[in-house]
């Protein structure tokens, strides 16, 4: 096992309080990057949708130790006050543990809702959060009813976005002496996940938003087909890419048919489309029509199984997948390891599977030579977590972008650099004199430089600009910078303190490097797809799943990074994978399990939708279908059974929680008014802000240009 002080994390104490699986997610990050986390267990039988009903996954890595919360009160507190980070889940747990709020330590506490608003307090599970944030109403078939997503996303992205905030209250910490509380809401994050859905509904259309199932809305053909021997997601991205399929596949007439020429007629089309390339697609087996198709540069991706782990190469090649022993169980069970590969500090694989309460001893030892955590006499605390800090940012579409628009909100100044036309975004409509409001909200807080990459002046200034930077943070194809001159090693010597982060779809050190990789390849080569499924189709989630949880990593290695930089003065390359951070997201459904045996109800009412939890026994739907999903969800609490409304997207924006937790207010600049979203990470100490939308294109380059020459000039005087 590699050594922990080679750790973002080394020294730091964690006590894993909370039982929700956010929780668990919060921890096992922490853990990876070196943090101590002693895992508090009860022994009391596991509530549903807790972590402990995945005790192994969520153990592995850290130190157990059995506890009785009354009995052991004093040894507790000796605990939580040795402890940099306490992580707790208030609503799920109440009383139970003794306070840690403590003015010299992070305390995260992990809720459905949050501490503020009319629906603060409540205990809401997974599927409840899915069904009132619009992420059920989003996923599922065209003509088919709402899909809950059997994998618990929104606990997981909460846990990710935890951890990210953790590690800058922690940085805070160490600069001023002062901890601060965290308030992480499951609601908040699954608001900021919907990003994608939110533009037009946030400028006042009454437009629906419709479930697409695995289909695109502006591009054909765009689905799942069955092949003779398993399903294969293909994606034709452009007119040329169609014409490549239909001459390569030996249909070379439909290349030029009046309905299927251009990217529109087969939009309009859609259901002939897909049956041409489903007639093509059952003639072959997976294999040969993936040979196929990567022949012509066409997106496309197994539909990849879990058969104990996802069955996949390249997870494989990058060392995705280990085995421990469960004590418990006496079996050796399939766990990830950890999908934050960074080249000086990487993210630890867990080790072992501790026996329930084995550590106590450890604990005692480790807790007897170690003093209160208490640091230096107590500073002003910094406005911002990040402030002083520069990123320059290559990034497109989702996954970097929403990345950085998290990182600015905590201080950082990012630069945004795009190509003289324009970052692909830009003018996604809906827009606004040509600025779409996706793109704009996407990158609040940023400045915009143009720089076209293919001229060496322009790579020259990147150069200059990357000497002043303190992290470089792109997602263009594995190489293209190298390309460029600016390799990892390039990059390295020219600023020996830089951080550089490249995260693609299937990562740098990979085997399947320069492939195409958008969201719904990776949801299909994940393995998640395997185990979301409308019927027996796989099924994409309504949310980007891939696209956020690659932002959502990148915050968290960067900080991480950040962390090990403040310690010892070292820069590092970080390699993320999409593939690996969704694989690793599935680990419920690994080993032999079976999530759709913890899967909601769907009910229909008679104005929407409600969902059902499992577990309370068999549920009278006599009255359901001519109720009102209220009336329905008061039913269902009389039978004992919880529920939940399926909202859509448009009653979430307007729902009183949103209104109360303000995710989402109006800014003006440059003359126009934007729809901007709050962040989800919620330091009470130094709180993230957002504040300015997304400047017009190349707004900022004579000032950034002006910088870096004064900056040249002071580098020859010195010199």
């Amino acid at each position: 096992m590699r050594d922990r002080a080679e750790t973002a994390l080394a020294g730091i104490l964690v006590v894993e309080l909370g039982s929700r699986i956010a929780a668990g997610v919060c921890g096992s990050l922490l853990a990876q990057l070196g943090a101590t986390v002693v895992l508090v267990e009860t022994g009391q039988p596991a509530r549903p949708g807790s972590k402990w009903q995945d005790r192994a996954q969520f153990a592995a890595g850290k130190l157990s130790v059995l506890v009785d919360p009354a009995k052991d009160r004093t040894w507790l507190e000796n605990l939580i006050g040795a402890a940099g980070i306490v992580i707790t889940a208030s609503d799920t747990d109440g009383a139970a543990w003794p306070r840690a709020d403590d003015a010299r330590k992070v305390v995260c506490d992990i809720t459905a809702y949050g501490r503020e608003g009319g629906r603060a307090g409540v205990p809401d599970g997974e599927f409840q959060i899915q069904a009132v944030s619009g992420i059920t109403e989003t996923t599922g078939l065209s003509d088919g009813p709402p899909v809950p997503i059997v994998i618990p996303v929104v606990e997981y992205m909460t846990g990710i976005y935890a951890a990210g905030a953790a590690v800058a209250a922690l940085r805070v910490t160490q600069v001023s002496g002062v901890g601060q509380f965290i308030d992480m809401a499951l609601y908040d994050c699954a608001f900021a996940a919907m990003a994608t859905f939110l533009p037009r509904v946030l400028i006042g259309s009454s437009e629906p938003i419709k479930r697409i199932g695995n289909q695109h809305t502006m591009i054909a053909p765009w689905n799942v087909y069955r092949a003779g021997d398993g399903w294969i997601l293909v994606c034709v991205g452009n007119d040329a890419q169609w014409r490549r399929f239909c001459e390569t596949t030996g249909q070379p007439g439909l290349a030029d048919h009046k309905d299927f020429a251009k990217t529109a007629g087969r939009v309009a089309n859609k259901s002939a489309v897909d049956a041409i390339v489903q007639r093509w697609v059952e003639r072959h087996t997976v294999a040969d029509c993936l040979d196929v198709l990567n022949g012509i540069q066409i997106a496309c991706g197994p539909v990849v199984g879990i058969d104990g782990f996802p069955r996949e190469a390249n997870l494989e090649y990058r060392a995705m997948i280990g085995r421990l022993r469960d004590p418990a169980s006496g079996q050796e069970l399939y766990v990830p390891a950890s999908p934050l590969r960074m080249s000086v500090s990487p993210g630890l694989a867990p080790d072992r599977i501790p026996a329930c309460g084995s550590d106590r001893s450890a604990v005692d030892a480790l807790l007897s030579g170690r003093e209160p955590h208490v640091l230096a006499a107590p500073l002003p605390l910094p406005t911002h977590a990040l402030s002083g800090l520069r990123i320059v940012e290559i990034g497109h579409y989702t996954t970097v972008p929403l990345g950085t628009r998290v990182l600015a909100s905590l201080g950082a100044e990012v630069i945004k650099i795009e190509p003289p036309e324009g970052e692909a975004t830009r003018d996604w409509p809906p827009a606004q004199d040509g600025q779409g409001y996706f793109f704009t909200y996407t990158n609040s807080d940023k400045r915009s430089l143009t720089l076209d990459l293919r001229r060496d002046a322009d790579v020259d200034t990147l150069r200059s600009l990357l000497k002043t930077a303190d992290i470089l943070v792109e997602n263009l194809k594995p190489g293209t910078l190298a390309r460029r001159g600016l390799s990892v090693a390039d990059l390295l010597a020219l600023n020996p303190r830089l951080i550089y982060c490249g995260v693609s779809g299937f990562g740098a050190h990979s085997l399947y490097a320069g492939r195409p990789a958008y969201d719904t390849v990776i949801q299909a080569m994940s393995g998640l797809m395997d185990v979301v499924r409308a019927g027996d189709v796989p099924l994409k989630t309504g949310i980007s799943v891939s696209d956020l949880v690659g932002a959502e990593f990148s915050v968290l290695a960067l900080l991480a990074a950040l962390a090990y930089r403040d310690r010892t003065g070292r820069g590092q390359y970080i390699d993320l994978s999409m593939q690996d951070m969704t694989a690793w997201m599935t680990q419920s459904a690994w080993n032999g399990g079976d999530p759709s045996l913890s899967a909601p109800t769907c009910l229909s009412c008679r104005d929407g939708f409600v969902v059902a939890e499992p577990g309370h026994g068999v549920v009278a739907t006599t009255d359901i279908a001519s109720s009102t999903r209220a009336e329905a969800v008061v039913a269902l609490a009389q039978q004992g059974v919880a529920a939940a409304p399926v909202l859509t997207v448009h009653e979430m924006v307007a729902a009183p929680q949103t209104r109360s937790r303000d995710l989402w207010f109006t800014v003006t600049g440059e003359g126009k008014t934007w729809p901007l979203l709050a962040s989800p990470l919620r330091l009470t100490g130094t709180p993230p802000v957002v504040a300015r939308a997304m400047p017009r294109l190349g707004r900022d380059n004579p000032e950034i240009q002006r910088a870096l020459a004064e900056s040249k000039s002071l580098e020859r005087s010195d010199s």
